[in-house]
């Protein structure tokens, strides 16, 4: 009784013992995100606990901000996506959030859901218009699905 008493508590203080590293606060490759709308992709690996992971940030730093287009493995499948909300210290006025958030959008910009569940950060519709401008994909359909702005 007393062995496996004792044989117990190692296991436990064992298990405490193990480190992880510290969650990055920036959204680099293999970040798992929230999907935030309600696609149904989305929402099926949301409820599996199987969030989507980052396999290509679209810009030169290779570290997503708000705004930027990602590509996102979910579901054993290939998907492009919009930030809306992170983490990450950000510009000043600009609200920081508990979790990576992320809205799935087609290969053209429109949303794969119909409604944004969280609020967005009121910086990403200047952010957008300019991006709509400059790449020709529109994004104000994304902006229109959205029920809050912070």
């Amino acid at each position: 009784m007393l062995k496996s008493l004792t044989s117990r508590l190692c296991a436990a203080a064992a298990s405490r013992a193990l480190h992880t590293t510290a969650p990055l606060q920036e959204v680099r490759l293999l970040t798992r995100l929230r999907v935030v709308d309600n696609s149904e992709l989305g929402r099926r690996a949301m409820a599996e606990g199987k969030p989507p992971k980052v396999i290509c940030v679209y810009n030169k730093k290779r570290v997503g901000l708000i705004g930027d287009r990602v590509m996102v493995a979910i579901k054993g499948q290939k998907k492009k996506g919009i930030l809306v909300g992170l983490k990450q210290n950000q510009k000043v006025k600009v609200p920081k959030f508990d979790s990576n958030n992320i809205v799935l959008i087609d290969d053209n910009g429109t949303p794969l859901g119909t409604r944004i569940h969280v609020p967005i950060p009121t910086i990403l519709r200047t952010i957008l218009k300019e991006r709509t401008h400059a790449k020709g994909a529109d994004y104000t359909k994304l902006l229109g699905i959205a029920t809050r702005f912070v």
